[in-house]
């Protein structure tokens, strides 16, 4: 008899209409942030593999740049990364950052949004943080699950993908 050895290819992926996975994270600043805080509102999440890496840093100086925009349409970003709190503060500071970076150091969240898992990188299959997106309604549902964005020009893409162009 052989052993049978299950292997998970592809992280639990969130649609719309599932309930957003809720959190308690610590930011970059060192408080406390739940989603629940932001109940009533709508939430774009983004999940990013590392701050201040090439990538990650034009996706946070993108959405830094259209925050005000994103707030007038009712919009609270948060970017969610494994890195550690001081990093992330080292990041803010560096880049203007103007909205909450989450740290999941353990990447419970990450994997419950299925923004962790199996990912190519330069060809070869490795764990890691898959770059998504998430829009959350003002009642904690997913409204939009957009998974593998591209850091360059995906601001752009969510802001046309959400009709506030």
């Amino acid at each position: 008899m052989g052993l049978v050895f299950s292997v998970m290819t592809e992280a639990a992926r969130l649609a719309p209409g599932d309930a957003a996975p809720e959190f308690t994270l610590t930011t970059d600043s060192g408080e406390q942030l739940s989603l629940s805080d932001l109940r009533g509102k709508r939430v774009i999440l983004y999940a990013y593999p590392a701050a201040m890496t090439p990538g990650c840093t034009t996706q946070a100086c993108d959405f830094r740049d259209s925050l005000s925009s994103l707030k007038a349409r009712g919009l609270e970003v948060l970017g969610i990364s494994p890195d550690a709190p001081a990093k992330l503060a080292k990041f803010r500071e560096r880049d203007g950052l103007t909205f909450p970076l989450l740290s999941d150091p353990d990447r419970a969240v990450l994997t419950a949004y299925g923004a962790f898992g199996e990912k190519k990188n330069y060809g070869k299959v490795v764990q890691g943080v898959i770059r998504s997106t998430f829009v959350i309604d003002a009642d904690g549902k997913i409204e939009h699950a957009f998974y593998n964005v591209k850091a360059t020009g995906h601001v752009a893409k969510l802001r046309r993908d959400l009709g506030l162009d």
